[in-house]
């Protein structure tokens, strides 16, 4: 009986020691919302810093983010061969975490804008015809999420 309750003393200590060690490790940083919300304001600027985190995720590893994408969906990444894979994978982030948060409602206008802020300065690489053919495509996807998004 005296192993057994050694035994058990011992366990509950261990255990005690994990819970207090795993917590504070497990949460995330105070400033989680404050970076989230520097990453997916419509801005330039923003979607650099986005950038930049995402060829470094180990580095934001403590804050718990979702990366995962899938790009445009359904849609064609590369449609008509503008490339807006990573304007999609950004939306997706800011789907994935504000929705992670249960902040989604209050934040998807936002990201929807965002996103078409991103795609129009990719149209702005080209000029003339293949510009307005690009921006076209780039009403057409920012619709698609503004109402079915």
């Amino acid at each position: 009986m005296r192993r057994l309750t050694t035994s058990l003393a011992a366990t509950a200590v261990t255990t005690a020691a994990a819970i207090a060690l795993a917590s504070p490790a497990e949460a995330a940083p105070a400033d989680k919302q404050q970076v989230l919300s520097g990453w997916t304001q419509t801005s330039a600027t923003s979607y650099s810093s986005w950038s930049s985190a995402r060829a470094n995720q180990g580095g934001w590893s403590a804050y718990g983010f979702d990366w995962s994408t899938d790009y445009c969906s359904s849609s064609p990444d590369n449609p008509f061969g503008f490339p807006f894979e990573l304007s999609c994978a950004r939306h997706d982030f800011g789907y994935r975490n504000y929705k992670a948060a249960g902040t989604f409602e209050a934040n998807k206008s936002r990201l929807d804008s965002a996103f078409y802020e991103d795609l129009k300065r990719v149209c702005n690489r080209y000029s003339g015809a293949t510009k307005s053919s690009c921006t076209t495509t780039a009403w057409t996807y920012y619709q698609a999420v503004r109402i079915f998004g």
